[in-house]
């Protein structure tokens, strides 16, 4: 079993890999002992969200519950021969992460093949389902069962799994739009997305970027430097869009050049190896 729970985590690595250069950065900044469980938790995320955003020929509501249900069994056996929920469920169960948040991830996939535009609650609870599970999750590996201190972290946690989907809102809000129809941000007409829409989306994304910065500061060492450069790469690309006008935004999809990334990098390890962070 050894060889074959090896062999799952490592497709789940890949699968990250080939996905994010970002998360993977991120991932290799963190204590090794944490690598392989959250290249499970992103590889689980990373196929349900294919399912909806991508599997467009296919019956998505089909696929979507298959493998919800299929993720319940292999956390059920301890065991599932698809490669992706075995190294999922391995995680789910040795660092006790509780069900409700993975449920909650699965029903904003499932509102992704219904909802176009959301009102403010609505928009809350995808949020929450999508995004902050996410980081609830990684909080529980980081915490290694330590229930006081992940306790202690939800809410800052909770923030910044709201802020980096709130960038992705936005830097994508052009793609949402046109290639499925979705408008996330609750009152919002994306052919009237204007300066002061945009104005008041930033200050809303700003506070949530303030608020989990104490927390990254409280996780424990391992964790720390790999969040905090994920916290700096968002931040740099939440600058670079509020710079811009709403028109741009609506134009194209705005990124980081890898050359900045690597910036950050260094400079971010700098600040960790000084004693900084």
């Amino acid at each position: 079993m050894e060889l074959f729970d090896q062999t799952t985590m490592e497709c789940s690595k890949l699968i990250t890999q080939r996905y994010s250069t970002s998360f993977t950065l991120g991932i290799k900044t963190l204590d090794k002992k944490f690598h392989m469980p959250v290249y499970a938790i992103y590889g689980f995320v990373r196929y349900a969200d294919e399912i909806v955003d991508t599997f467009h020929n296919y019956d998505k509501k089909s696929l979507l519950q298959n493998f919800k249900k299929e993720t319940y069994k292999a956390i059920e056996d301890g065991v599932s021969f698809n490669p992706v929920l075995n190294s999922f469920q391995l995680v789910v169960n040795k660092y006790k992460i509780d069900h409700s948040l993975i449920e909650a991830f699965l029903h904003s996939m499932e509102l992704d093949l219904e909802e176009t535009t959301y009102d403010q609650t609505g928009y809350n609870e995808y949020i929450y389902g999508s995004a902050e599970v996410v980081g609830l999750m990684c909080l529980k590996v980081f915490c290694e069962n330590n229930q006081i201190l992940y306790d202690s972290l939800v809410a800052p946690a909770k923030k910044l799994g709201a802020a980096f989907q709130k960038v992705n809102f936005i830097r994508d809000i052009k793609s949402d739009y046109e290639e499925r129809g979705r408008v996330y941000f609750p009152g919002v007409d994306f052919n009237e997305f204007t300066k002061l829409t945009k104005d008041e989306i930033e200050a809303d994304i700003q506070k949530d970027f303030d608020d989990a910065l104490e927390g990254i500061l409280s996780l424990p060492k391992g964790a720390k430097l790999g969040v905090y450069l994920a916290y700096r790469y968002y931040l740099k690309l939440f600058r670079k869009i509020k710079s811009l006008p709403a028109s741009r935004i609506k134009q194209e999809r705005i990124r980081i050049k890898d050359s900045m990334k690597m910036r950050i990098l260094l400079m971010t390890y700098f600040q960790h190896r000084i004693n900084m962070l």
